[in-house]
């Protein structure tokens, strides 16, 4: 589903906080924080000691595992995308 979009490169990406990225996620700002520090693929730069998280790179680390994927459309932003073949209509 991501294939297309792991090597695109924009030319104005969007930047997020830890906060923002854990809410578009559906997930807790501890789970942003644990994958910045084990350099899971996140794109991030540090401006003023605040971590800035590229969008793409969190909605394909998001698509990594099957728990992370339900709660990005459970909890998160994924939940206002169609629903796709496998997913339940709640």
């Amino acid at each position: 589903m991501l294939e297309p979009y792991k090597s695109t490169s924009l030319k104005n990406p969007l930047w997020l906080s830890v906060s923002e990225a854990a809410k578009i996620g559906g997930i807790k700002d501890k789970t942003v924080r644990r994958a910045l520090k084990a350099e899971s693929g996140l794109k991030f730069k540090i401006i003023n000691n605040r971590y800035q998280i590229e969008l793409g790179s969190l909605v394909v680390y998001l698509h990594r595992s099957t728990k992370l994927k339900n709660k990005f459309f459970e909890h998160g932003l994924g939940q206002y995308w169609p629903k796709e073949n496998g997913r339940k209509n709640n």
